[in-house]
């Protein structure tokens, strides 16, 4: 860091066996010395339940409204309400803020907001925090009343001796004790107005998104939390002996902040959409909460069904009834649908499905990011079920794709999968502010009397295309069911019926292909090393590349967000390089792993595609630890790959 402010260095050794109290620092607002960055990363972590989350979602909501490049990461306990005071129990979040556009969490934290010293340590076990992170933890764990608590904190501290953490030791609960009875219900704020003062946020527009957030609640509520804030940033002024200046650079267009599930919910308002069909699972259910405040004003139902499989029934009888509906769900829930996913394209129903995943298999890690559903999306349904997958990055790419993929299911008479993930589900970015497009909305059916002799499977031969026919238009009625059928929809077991079918149905994504754009390669056009990604990991896969290039490696990048069919060009695309590599979140074997030949190894999913698609040798780096993908480690990585091909 650059202290070019004040008079008081500032510290980075551990924390000593009798750490300073709050009050040795007291007078620090005349000597505090400010850090200009051009970005920092910082985490607000608690037990379950005491607000950590409030306190950080506000902190970047606010980081982002500056001006500030913003990107979010939930830290998020598997179970609902785990023992508090223990390492499973942390829950936070974690926002790293930038003069520039933040596309990823970063590597590691540099400062932390730590509610107890168990989730601390939770978060250092993981390698979470920076060498020499600063850390402001609540202090009356040192000195309270239990012994075992005592012994628990001076444990703790001893594992964690071994870094350069800077311990700064913060009373929350003897200062939100001056206001409020229940201290944890307090705490947050008091650690918001801290980070406020920290990092230079603006008290109005805080205040301002509090009045939001407890809108609904009395009066009381915002006072006392606009107090908690205050207070915590009195006492910051007071104590610290360093501030964090990361400038913002506010856009020239208006800006919106939002995660990948509102944006989801508001991609699909946007496309025109009328149902949401929807059973709760995490992480996907925030998307239908959204929208079940808001869609109603715009013409819009969510259904809420008894299990997976009605709701996606329900989507698909509104379709086919001239509707545009989606379903939204995880991959538990993508694998319930599966028999309904096989009708809707044997029907040729138009039908959008969002799949947030998560880490599997089976429950799995229902509140981890991971990208382990690809194969399952592509290939997860009996016979052959040809349809569209898109995958978006971020985001922005959350609300623009369901526009998209809204007018592909329409124009195709297809399923469209979505595949977003727990990064994006949770995560908040700032983006500018789309521009609205009528062609985004959807026409209203054709109600029109179909022409005598019109076949309700009019496949034109060349594109495999034909016109949606909808209940009560008159001279349109026909039996549709699940079984093979001809043009007429009458049920056919005659080879050359079935044949035809899956022609017809496989050639609409040959057509869809044509129109497609071959994928922009990032840095330059051959080289040594490609790496290919998809979905959530771009920022991550893009910042290590610059990384690298910087360097003096020879790697490029590119993204894909069609994965069914293909974007266009890829082999070309890969012959032009010596070795092409795909990051992904989902399992692949080691190759030095005990018994792993060329033979038997597992490979990442987009890999094992893209192999498949190209007959090129492309390789993969995967991992699934739970947790977004660090630029760092790919980095890393990639300079790996690299040894391997010149040595």
């Amino acid at each position: 860091m650059l202290w070019i402010e004040g008079e008081t260095a500032m510290s980075t050794s551990p924390t000593p066996a009798a750490p300073p109290s709050s009050a040795s620092l007291a007078g620090a607002r005349t000597a505090s010395r400010i850090a200009h960055l051009p970005q920092h990363t910082v985490e607000v972590v608690s037990d379950s339940g005491e607000g950590a989350q409030k306190c950080a979602q506000i902190f970047a909501r606010v980081s982002a409204r500056m001006g500030n490049g913003v990107w979010t990461v939930e830290i998020i306990p598997a179970e609902i309400q785990p023992p508090a005071r223990t390492p499973v129990s942390a829950s936070g979040n974690r926002i790293r803020i930038g003069t520039k556009p933040v596309s990823n969490w970063g590597d590691h934290a540099d400062l932390v907001m730590a509610f107890n010293e168990q989730v601390l340590l939770h978060r250092h076990r993981l390698g979470a925090l920076a060498e020499d992170a600063i850390i402001l933890i609540e202090d009356m764990w040192a000195t309270h009343d239990d012994p075992d608590i005592r012994k628990e904190w001076s444990d703790a501290m001893q594992e964690m001796s071994g870094r350069a953490y800077r311990f700064v030791h913060v009373p929350m609960e003897q200062q939100c004790l001056t206001i409020i009875d229940n201290p944890r219900r307090g705490k947050n704020m008091f650690a918001l107005g801290c980070l406020a003062w920290v990092y230079f946020r603006d008290l109005e527009k805080i205040k301002a998104l509090i009045a939001q957030e407890f809108a609904k609640k009395a009066p009381k509520v915002y006072e006392q939390n606009v107090a908690l804030l205050e207070l915590g940033h009195r006492w910051a002024e007071e104590h610290l002996d360093f501030r964090i200046d990361v400038p913002a650079a506010p856009s020239e267009r208006p800006m919106v902040v939002m995660n990948g599930n509102q944006a989801v919910a508001i991609g699909c308002i946007a496309a025109g959409m009328d149902l949401c069909a929807m059973y709760p699972i995490t992480p996907a259910t925030s998307a239908s909460h959204y929208l079940s405040d808001v869609f109603e004003r715009f013409g819009g139902i969510v259904h809420q069904a008894e299990d997976e499989i009605a709701a996606i029934g329900v989507a698909v009888g509104a379709s086919f009834a001239g509707k545009v509906a989606f379903t939204i769900t995880s991959g538990p829930g993508l694998a319930l649908k599966t028999e309904f996913i096989g009708l809707a394209v044997m029907m040729e129903v138009p039908l959008v499905i969002v799949d947030v995943q998560r880490g599997g298999p089976s429950t799995g890690l229902p509140t981890k990011v991971e990208q382990g559903d690809l194969l399952a999306a592509l290939y997860g349904q009996p016979g052959d079920a040809p349809h569209v997958v898109l995958a978006p990055a971020t985001m922005e790419e959350c609300l623009l794709c369901m526009t998209t993929a809204r007018r592909i299911a329409e124009a195709l008479r297809c399923v469209v999968i979505v595949l977003s993930d727990a990064n994006l589900a949770t995560g908040v970015q700032p983006f500018p502010r789309p521009e609205p497009n009528e062609a985004w909305l959807a026409h209203p059916p054709d109600l029109a009397p179909v022409a005598e002799g019109t076949r309700p499977y009019e496949w034109d031969p060349l594109s495999g295309l034909s016109r949606r026919v909808l209940p009560g238009q008159p001279g349109g009625m026909f039996t549709a069911t699940g079984l093979s059928h001809d043009e007429w929809s009458h049920v056919g077991y005659t080879p050359d019926v079935h044949e035809r079918g899956c022609v017809m149905r496989s050639r609409k994504l040959a057509a869809f292909q044509q129109m497609l754009k071959p994928p922009v390669v990032n840095g330059n056009e051959s080289g040594d090393l490609l790496v290919v990604g998809w979905g959530s990991t771009l920022g991550a896969i893009e910042e290590a590349g610059e990384r690298a290039r910087a360097d003096g490696l020879s790697v490029s990048t590119l993204h894909l967000r069609f994965l069914s069919p293909l974007e266009p060009g890829l082999k070309a695309i890969f012959q032009r390089f010596k070795k092409v590599m795909t990051v992904e979140i989902n399992y692949s074997d080691d190759p030095a792993a005990p018994y792993i030949t060329e033979e038997n190894r597992r490979r990442g999913q987009l890999s094992w595609l893209l192999r498949a698609h190209t007959l090129v040798d492309v390789d993969c780096w995967t991992r699934v630890p739970g947790e977004p993908l660090q630029p760092g480690q790919i980095h890393e990585a990639m300079r790996e790959s690299i040894k391997g091909i010149q040595g």
